[in-house]
């Protein structure tokens, strides 16, 4: 006889955004098709008793393979992030193509599409980001793309090659409008943070530290205000990405008071990590942008995460080699905190860090981190309800967590490009031990079960 499925994932506690509960999940095709006290049939059973059964996290802001200034290199290809990403407990991955001056979107499409192929053990998803947004690329190429699932793009204020003017930001902003994607931003004043630069290096303070004393509180606090304003005049949602602190915080507060549609994400750096961490003889490994802050600031980052300031929890994961003269040793990073490539790696530490730090410590609820960590990511973005949540149709995109697994977080136990993790020795309880993306097993039991079989998935335009 023919097996009713593929496979039955047996005994497990389902956990969803808004539900939790005991159940057999039968696959069939890729997909979830029945969900029941008891399933039987299958070609293959797997045990799930005493695990919790969670979508696979989708992280959608990653960065992988990215041009990123002369004598610069990633530490990641597509291989190497995926397989991280895998490892970590994420099913879809969602990396920025990046569009270079001069260059229209559909060649950066080709090439991060041709570095792609073959290579992705989970599922991925581009957004698009817009450098040079001439009539040509807001009139015909954004549109164009979003009806053929490109549904999102991001947008720079600061960054010498990627910061857009105000006028720039708005005509971009009402493409997004008039194409129904969804509209993201980098939120730093760039004048300001130059200004602030040029001031250090005159009085000779060029150490790491002084990569987060020349980017503060309020060159993300303005610049936040001003997207708002900026997304307000041009009537469209935003998404403000990389939120650190409760003034940035703010500011999506008021608007959403006032009825605009502004939507915020976080990142672990900014629950764990402080500025205090870049002012160390290798304070170079946490450089990013923005920079982690002050211990009151992770305070203010976990009331986001639990009052729903913060719609989502993403990694901003940007890896670099840090002993490597094409990484954060590069010399003319060497010379100055101005030139250190900017972003860490934490696509494979995400999510453990926020189940320990969040549910395990009682902030958060275990159906808070699925709607933080996947399902908000999958409505935001347009891949809801083929992705980010256990129902019956949508992919089989599962993760098997073990609820009691402790772990210390170490660069020899990690699966990134990179040459260290900038939470080293960080402990937490709760680990990902089964990660199957529509269906397929891809990591179980820390080992690499398949080959790279991950697909670029198109979007919807997304729903506010």
């Amino acid at each position: 006889m023919t097996p009713s499925f593929d496979t039955i994932i047996s005994g497990g506690t389902v956990v969803t955004a808004s539900d939790t509960f005991k159940a057999d999940i039968g696959i069939r095709g890729g997909r979830i098709v029945a969900i029941a006290d008891t399933l039987t049939g299958a070609a293959e059973v797997i045990d799930a008793s005493g695990r919790l059964v969670m979508p696979g996290g989708i992280d959608s802001h990653v960065h992988i393979s990215q041009p990123s200034g002369e004598g610069v290199v990633m530490a990641d290809d597509f291989d190497s992030a995926t397989r991280s990403a895998a490892f970590g407990g994420n099913t879809t991955v969602m990396p920025f193509c990046f569009q270079e001056q001069g260059q229209s979107l559909r060649d950066a499409l080709s090439w991060y599409h041709g570095l792609a192929e073959g290579q992705c053990h989970v599922d991925v998803s581009f957004h698009l980001i817009v450098s040079d947004p001439t009539p040509q690329v807001l009139g015909q190429e954004l549109p164009a793309l979003a009806e053929e699932g490109y549904t999102s793009f991001k947008m720079f204020m600061t960054y010498e090659g990627l910061k857009l003017t105000d006028r720039q930001i708005l005509e971009t902003m009402t493409a997004a409008k008039l194409s129904g994607a969804r509209a993201m931003i980098h939120a730093e004043n760039d004048d300001a943070i130059n200004f602030l630069r040029d001031q250090a290096e005159l009085a000779g303070d060029t150490a790491p530290k002084f990569h987060a004393l020349t980017r503060p509180i309020p060159v993300e606090r303005e610049a936040t205000h001003r997207a708002i304003s900026l997304a307000e005049i041009a009537g469209v949602p935003l998404v403000i990405v990389h939120v650190s602190n409760r003034e940035a915080m703010e500011e999506i507060a008021r608007a959403r008071a006032r009825g605009l549609k502004i939507y915020g994400e976080t990142c672990p750096q900014y629950l764990v990590l402080t500025a205090e961490d870049l002012d160390s003889p290798q304070g170079a490994k946490n450089v990013c942008s923005p920079p982690p802050r002050d211990t009151a600031s992770q305070a203010a980052c976990w009331e986001g995460i639990e009052q729903g300031i913060f719609n989502v929890y993403s990694s901003d994961h940007c890896p670099f080699r840090y002993d490597d003269t094409a990484g954060k040793k590069h010399p003319m990073g060497e010379k100055s905190f101005r030139w250190i490539p900017n972003g860490i790696p934490g696509v494979e530490t995400r999510l453990p860090i926020l189940f320990s730090e969040g549910v395990v410590k009682g902030r958060i609820s275990p159906q808070r981190f699925v709607a933080l960590t996947a399902t908000n990511h999958a409505r935001l973005y347009g891949l809801y309800p083929r992705k980010g949540t256990i129902a019956i149709g949508a992919d089989a995109d599962i993760v098997l967590w073990d609820p009691e697994r402790q772990i210390t977080l170490s660069q020899d136990i990690l699966h990134h490009g990179s040459d260290y993790t900038p939470y080293e020795g960080f402990e937490v309880t709760g680990w990902p031990v089964l990660t199957m993306v529509r269906g397929q097993v891809v990591v179980r039991d820390g080992t690499l079960s398949t080959s790279s079989s991950g697909l670029h998935i198109p979007r919807e335009k997304p729903q506010a």
